[in-house]
């Protein structure tokens, strides 16, 4: 898997997780205007790899 840091049309970074045949399988859920501001939240999706899962 790997993350991808893009600047979307209104010119703002995301970010998106793809799988290793190139399925996206996760993306920021908003824009962010510094590159590092989205950085951060691959960061966040990082470090929450080991939350549990909860059924809702």
């Amino acid at each position: 898997m790997r993350f991808e840091l893009y600047k979307d049309a209104a010119g703002q970074w995301r970010w998106r997780l793809k799988s290793a045949n190139g399925n996206i399988i996760a993306t920021s859920s908003e824009g962010y205007v510094g590159k590092s501001d989205a950085r951060r939240g691959i960061e966040i999706v990082q470090s929450s790899a080991a939350a549990s899962v909860v059924e809702v």
